[in-house]
């Protein structure tokens, strides 16, 4: 939008139903919103956090199946869809539980220009590319966008968010290049939903949000030991506040249904509110710094119904359990949440975690090996050498908290088995994180029971492609590495048996990706997607089919 105009972010299309829907925005001024669609309007008044201006428009008593072409007004001022746009309309299509369940999903995009310069170091942006190939009817409309962490990286910023920073502080003053404070933030979200083609294909496309590190920092969240040494540094308790209350506003509060928004403590405090604005900022940075104390006391994940499948949304960060005597990478009420929501009676059961569940096999093994060698009752100097090699090579994954994994691998065969009601067709993790993509299967289900297969799907990046150094061990890990890893780790005390062994079955790939899952016939194809530039034009990269597996 323009400088003056008073939409200064968004829309974006959040949670979408069969009869409900919400429409996010940023305004620059206190605001009453409006979106209009089909000869009906929904309201909604702005809050104010930290000196910014939102709203979330609630949506209800829509037809399933239908689709609605929506303007946005603040007030009464008519501003989306743009002036002179050359995009489509925007629109809202509720589901079908008739209609097959189209799900794209990916993680970890940085958010720079997409100009030959970008495109060389940081390839061709994925989901852009997947947007203007959907703008031309080339692609069809997924039903939910699964956006697996890293939307935003406050450690790693571009020239244009240093230019931000630089504008406020000086960047020799911790944390340096680093995201400082919640106006920061605000301006990183700004920067990443900007360009007009993400900014339409995320007012079209319902999105189902989950954080990771590097929305918070690098490695967030990994041990007992990472976590003290953080909360020494005088600048990690305003990071952590900032980031926790920008996810909410940003992320969080679109992620929920109708009725789970209204249980939100925080949301409450809007419901039946006078006139005027009102100012979440206290409660926020309150519920913040609760969250960082108490991890127990609010909950990140959520559900979302897809026709005749479930896709959980799981949180793999906020709800870890730390104390080295008892490492989980869920805590005791999200694991007991986990286990209402593990049931069968559903074509396909989805879980998004933002880290893979299924990690290659001699990662994983790696992984649980660190684990052992950094617990307490190991010598002194051989936990502090593994303890700082976790931290240097990120082994802080599933893998790493065997405690959880076992219980949530548990749990996932319960349901396969059909202890859980009518197993589902499949059960697939969806993950991130790695900055690679494959797909995972455990390798003998039947034999132990299951009907359902078991998979896990990984795509990542959206945009922030690994280094060339570093393919070359992953795909080691993957499989060359493999057996070796397997003979180390059933030697390493403390390591538990693999009980339900899993193998890659595609891939690794290393292009920048997003991925999409259809449900047809009982089945799920699953597709990569990534973008080329052709013949020098990089404003408009060609959509690419980098793999396609049937499940």
């Amino acid at each position: 939008m323009t400088a003056t105009s008073p939409l200064v972010l968004g829309p974006l299309l959040r949670f979408v139903g069969e009869h409900d829907a919400s429409v996010w925005v940023e305004t620059a001024a206190p605001a009453r919103v409006t979106v209009a669609a089909d000869g009906r309007a929904w309201h909604a008044a702005s809050f104010v956090v930290e000196g910014h201006h939102y709203a979330l428009v609630l949506l209800d008593d829509l037809e399933p199946g239908r689709t609605y072409d929506y303007m946005v007004s603040i007030d009464d001022e008519q501003v989306w869809p743009p002036a002179g746009s050359d995009l489509p309309s925007s629109s809202i299509a509720t589901l079908d539980r008739t209609r097959a369940t189209l799900l794209a999903f990916g993680s970890c995009r940085t958010s720079v220009p997409h100009d030959a310069e970008h495109h060389a170091s940081h390839g061709v942006d994925a989901l852009r590319t997947f947007a203007l190939s959907l703008a031309k009817g080339e692609s069809p409309r997924p039903d939910v966008l699964a956006l697996l962490g890293d939307q935003v990286y406050a450690d790693e910023t571009s020239p244009q968010m240093r230019d931000f920073i630089a504008s406020r502080r000086s960047l020799d003053e911790p944390p340096g290049e680093e995201i400082k404070d919640y106006a920061e933030y605000a301006h990183l979200y700004e920067l990443a939903w900007s360009d007009p083609a993400i900014r339409w294909v995320l007012s079209v496309v319902p999105s189902a949000m989950i954080f990771d590190d590097h929305d918070i920092r690098d490695d967030w969240n990994t041990s007992w030991s990472w976590h003290q040494e953080i909360n020494r540094t005088p600048w990690w308790h305003e990071r952590l506040v900032a980031g926790l209350t920008s996810y909410w506003v940003h992320q969080h509060i679109g992620n929920l249904a109708p009725e789970e928004l209204a249980r939100d403590e925080i949301w409450a405090r809007l419901d039946g509110a006078g006139p005027g604005e009102v100012d979440l900022t206290g409660p926020l940075r309150a519920l913040a710094e609760r969250v960082d104390r108490e991890p127990e006391s609010y909950r990140w994940s959520y559900t979302r119904a897809l026709g005749g499948s479930r896709l959980i949304m799981l949180d793999s960060r906020a709800a870890r359990v730390l104390e080295p005597e008892r490492r989980s990478m869920l805590d005791d009420d999200e694991l007991a949440w986990l286990d209402e929501q593990m049931t069968g009676d559903l074509d396909h059961l989805f879980v998004g975690t933002s880290l893979p569940f299924l990690l290659p096999p001699g990662l994983h093994d790696a992984e649980s090996i660190s684990e052992s060698l950094a617990g307490p009752d190991r010598p002194q100097p051989v936990h502090r050498a593994t303890e700082a090699l976790r931290q240097v090579v990120d082994l802080e994954h599933w893998g790493a908290f065997q405690s959880g994994f076992v219980e949530v691998f548990e749990l996932v065969m319960s349901v396969a088995r059909g202890e859980r009601g009518r197993p589902p067709g499949t059960i697939t993790f969806l993950s991130g994180d790695v900055h690679h993509s494959y797909v995972a299967e455990v390798t003998d289900p039947a034999g132990h029971g299951a009907s359902s297969r078991i998979v896990q799907a990984v795509c990542s990046p959206i945009r922030n492609p690994m280094p060339r150094a570093l393919r070359v061990l992953m795909s080691q890990m993957a499989k060359g590495l493999v057996r070796p890893m397997r003979w180390l780790a059933a030697r390493t005390a403390g390591v538990p048996e693999l009980r339900y062994p899993w193998e890659l079955t595609e891939g690794p790939w290393f292009d920048n990706n997003l991925a999409v899952a259809e449900v047809h016939d009982g089945h799920v194809t699953l597709r990569w997607i990534t973008g080329d530039v052709v013949d020098g034009d990089d404003e408009h990269p060609r959509l690419r089919v980098v793999a396609t597996v049937e499940v």
